[in-house]
């Protein structure tokens, strides 16, 4: 029927190229480095089938013979950026640092790819890359008393805690670049605000947060500390 959308299915079930016939003018990881090429330099919005099909010098309806729905577009540029987490032959035995580092890795991958938090779902958790990763993950909980369901809601609080932290940085780094003013500026005026406000007596405990001296705020240190809590609370004491 006309106008009927495409049935939902797996891009990975689907044959890459069929068995007979001319070999495929472009794989999926062409069509997927095009994509990320283009969400790179202009944002995921930017990344339609037809900015895609110019890239690779192609028609838009051909791209579809490869990439029936845009949904498998972002799934597989979500896959191709996975590719660069750098995992070990076999986890280390000591199952925080091993996280830790994923942790770390995921924060610098998404900073490379600024559209990656937007696309970040369960539905795209199941490609080639993302259970290299999910299997690594788990083999580095291997010695941790825990259910395999208990598991893989510890990787996933970890991926939540970076995705979150990592989209409030690019958000925070977004707005400050587009101020018609400089940042000192901005900030100029909100702290005279919130003085006066603080001044009002209105806030004791607030006044007593803004006035404590703990000095200028480490974005990587609080990285640190919300993992830290994360990782502690999946931590059984002896005998629990």
């Amino acid at each position: 029927m006309a106008g009927r959308p495409a049935e939902p299915e797996v891009i990975w079930a689907r044959p890459e190229r069929a068995g007979r016939g001319p070999r495929p003018a472009y794989s999926r990881a062409d069509i997927a480095a095009a994509a990320v090429r283009i969400a790179d330099a202009d944002g995921i919005d930017a990344v339609t089938m037809r900015q895609v099909a110019g890239e690779l010098g192609c028609g838009t309806m051909s791209l579809y013979n490869y990439v029936p729905r845009k949904e498998d577009l972002y799934e597989l540029m979500v896959d191709a950026v996975g590719a660069e987490y750098e995992l070990p032959e076999r986890p280390s035995g000591d199952w925080r640092a091993d996280l830790t580092d994923l942790a770390h890795q995921a924060r610098a991958i998404m900073h490379r790819h600024p559209w990656m938090p937007r696309l970040m779902s369960p539905v795209y958790g199941f490609s080639p890359n993302a259970m290299r990763y999910l299997e690594y993950s788990l083999g580095c909980l291997d010695g941790l008393d825990l259910s395999y369901g208990e598991k893989m809601e510890l990787v996933a609080m970890v991926n939540g805690v970076v995705t979150t932290y990592v989209a409030n940085e690019l958000s925070t780094a977004e707005r400050t670049r587009s101020l018609p003013w400089s940042e000192e500026r901005e900030q100029a005026v909100r702290i005279a605000y919130l003085g006066r406000e603080i001044a009002s007596g209105r806030y004791p405990r607030l006044a007593a947060a803004f006035t404590e001296d703990s000095g200028p705020i480490d974005l990587d240190a609080v990285f640190e500390r919300a993992l830290g809590r994360v990782l502690d609370s999946f931590t059984r004491p002896p005998g629990g």
